[in-house]
């Protein structure tokens, strides 16, 4: 039996995993079998002692509150026995203090005697200069408007100086008001009425939701205890029903142990979980012992504040491996349910060959946190994706295997090949990308790419027709002797063929070939010429090319123009007077999946020329948008 070890997992030669390390605790998934607990150690029965102990405080703690008519719902009920209180308004106190806080004798007081003092000061001075100074200031604390401000400026600071509630009462204010707003809306009193019209005002409910958005960060709480000689943790967070506590747990023996912490959850914005803490109780229900699965289906119906008890990590966190964010194009597809060594399958993040990812933490190297773009706002917890040397390498030995394995075949010829993909660089998994705004007067040149008869050359003759001012064609370079008619720069720049053979090995030409013994190529610097005259340069080019054009600094925007259906493109061709045969059909279609396969991660955009003035229409439309959207290329572009 063949088995591979990757990332925690022990894979059968049938290709089935044994087994997933993780569980998100919140997400939907599939059961799995509850594995069973061995007995418990001493260690273990010091954490039930302290556990019956904080059990046994909690109850003494309820004993003599008060119980309050629910009257509505028991969320109502549940705020209304907070024994925390917070701070009076005064802009609500009662009219007679009201009267006496406009008076406001202090600040009057204060200045009173600050004046005094000035006198005093002035009789105390000899030289008129000083004497004069001291009266202006005199002057401006007589002036009212001097004195109004004064008392503004005390009565702001006597509040800013009360002391301010320690913690929120709720984070739930929103819903509160709703349920506030179902109780008085059937009310017929004045004081209902006016209520009801309050709750409703979007001024008020913008406030809840700020309200609630700090209160979700400030209820977040940790208490570290002592117990028996062991550390211990408390830890309060709030969870909405929209928002996923975003961890993962793992079975460790008998212990349930927090695996992963995943971007955009209640855990990641708290900072209160870490990786490898161990939990002991939820909200009091204990927790060691059980399965993973059944951890998922306790908290799926928890919402609110959840409190955790939690033995911490020993291990000491390693430093992020990024922290800023990474923008890439993905070169492969990629489906969480093929995978058999994704961590956590409800976490993973399907995507296709061509999909922009941001990639948001490289914590782990083997499994990134990412969310599609276009997919944040209905993505509230990032996925993860596989790293990029852990693709590599799992894509390295997949193929080394398959090459073995025709080896043993009898086609040795395959050896010295399958030597050279273990070279990881040549195995596409990632690009780093950044968005680009092309510059006015210098455009981005349009290299339409397609097989022989896919009407992509017909698409570039009609740009050039229509809008010649806009639109030209690199000259190119050739070794033939001019024609009476040529003029060298303007049908070709006639070079010598030792000339040629130069700048060819210094890679100057994007692409080049010979033709009756007369060499001919498109160099960079035709390419620029017309870049820098503030016209689109149009090329089209042997897919062999691409990878020349992309490593220049010519920023290249690539369409593919693919050909129709095989029918389709008969017809196509005849209204064109050309009558190809079969195999000749086939021969296009065939070409363009080859191109498609072998190149797709170099086109920037597909046409399907199904006909030609809606390709045509199309085509015009991809290049306007160069100029009124940024688009993504890669990073190494721009540096």
């Amino acid at each position: 039996m063949i088995t591979s070890h990757m990332n925690g997992y022990v894979q059968e030669a049938s290709g089935q995993a044994v087994s997933y390390r993780e569980r998100a605790v919140d997400c939907p998934g599939q059961e799995s079998s509850l594995v069973k607990s061995p007995q418990c150690s001493a260690h273990m029965e010091r954490i039930q002692l302290y556990q019956e102990e904080m059990r046994k405080r909690r109850e003494e703690d309820s004993k003599g509150k008060h119980d309050i008519d629910p009257n509505a719902s028991l969320r109502l009920k549940k705020l209304s026995q907070n024994l925390k209180v917070g701070i009076d308004n005064p802009t609500f106190n009662g009219k007679e203090k009201v009267t006496k806080d406009t008076t406001c004798p202090e600040p009057v007081v204060e200045l009173e005697e600050l004046f005094q003092v000035l006198k005093w000061v002035q009789s105390c001075l000899h030289d008129a200069q000083s004497q004069q100074d001291v009266e202006l200031i005199m002057q401006l604390l007589a002036k009212e408007e001097f004195r109004n401000a004064y008392t503004i400026y005390s009565a702001v600071s006597q509040q800013m100086s009360r002391v301010s509630p320690s913690s929120p009462l709720t984070s739930q204010a929103q819903d509160l008001c709703q349920e506030v707003w179902r109780i008085v809306q059937s009310s017929q009193q004045k004081e209902g009425l006016e209520l009801s019209v309050l709750l409703t005002n979007p001024h008020l409910q913008a406030l809840m939701q700020a309200h609630d958005s700090v209160a979700g960060q400030e209820m977040a709480e940790e208490n570290m205890t002592q117990y028996l000689g062991e550390t211990v943790k408390l830890v309060r967070l709030e969870k909405a029903k929209d928002t996923p506590l975003g961890a993962t747990v793992r079975n460790d023996v008998e212990s349930v142990v927090v695996s992963r912490v995943v971007k955009g959850g209640a855990a990641e914005r708290s900072g209160l979980l870490s990786e490898g803490d161990e939990i002991l109780e939820i909200n009091g229900i204990p927790i060691r012992g059980k399965h993973i699965n059944e951890v998922h289906d306790l908290l799926q119906e928890m919402h609110g504040t959840l409190t955790f008890l939690l033995i911490p990590s020993s291990q000491i966190k390693p430093a992020p491996h990024r922290q800023t964010v990474m923008h890439v194009r993905a070169y492969f597809d990629y489906d969480p349910s093929d995978d058999p060594f994704v961590p956590c399958r409800e976490l993973g993040l399907s995507f296709q060959k061509g999909d922009i990812l941001h990639v948001i933490s490289q914590d782990d190297p083997n499994w990134w946190q990412a969310y599609r773009d276009g997919d944040e706002d209905n993505q509230p917890l990032a996925g993860l994706i596989p790293g990029k040397s852990f693709q590599q390498q799992r894509e390295s030995l997949k193929k080394t295997v398959t090459d073995k394995s025709q080896e043993q075949q009898g086609n040795k010829s395959l050896s010295k090949h399958r030597l050279n993909l273990l070279d990881y660089d040549d195995i596409l998994t990632y690009e780093e990308m950044s968005l680009y705004h092309q510059p006015a007067n210098r455009k981005r040149p349009i290299a339409l790419i397609g097989p022989a008869n896919s009407g992509h050359d017909e698409l570039r003759r009609r740009l050039l027709s229509t809008e010649p001012d806009k639109f030209a064609v690199a000259v190119p370079h050739t070794t033939r002797n001019p024609r009476i008619h040529e003029r060298n720069g303007r049908e070709y720049h006639f070079v010598s063929r030792s000339a040629f053979e130069t700048d060819l090995a210094a890679g100057k030409f994007i692409e080049s070939g010979e033709y009756e013994k007369n060499l001919y190529g498109t160099s960079t610097d035709s390419v620029r010429h017309i870049i820098n005259s503030a016209r689109i340069c149009l090329l089209c080019l042997h897919t062999r090319s691409l990878r020349v054009l992309r490593s220049s600094n010519l920023k290249p925007y690539v369409i593919f123009i693919a050909p129709p259906s095989q029918e389709r493109l008969r017809t196509l061709l005849a209204a064109e007077g050309k009558t190809p045969k079969l195999e000749e059909l086939k021969e296009v279609i065939e070409k363009a999946h080859e191109m498609e396969l072998n190149y797709s991660h170099f086109f920037d955009a597909t046409i399907v020329n199904m006909d030609p003035d809606q390709a045509f229409l199309e085509l015009l439309r991809l290049i306007d948008k160069l100029d009124t959207e940024p688009q993504w290329v890669p990073t190494s572009w721009l540096c």
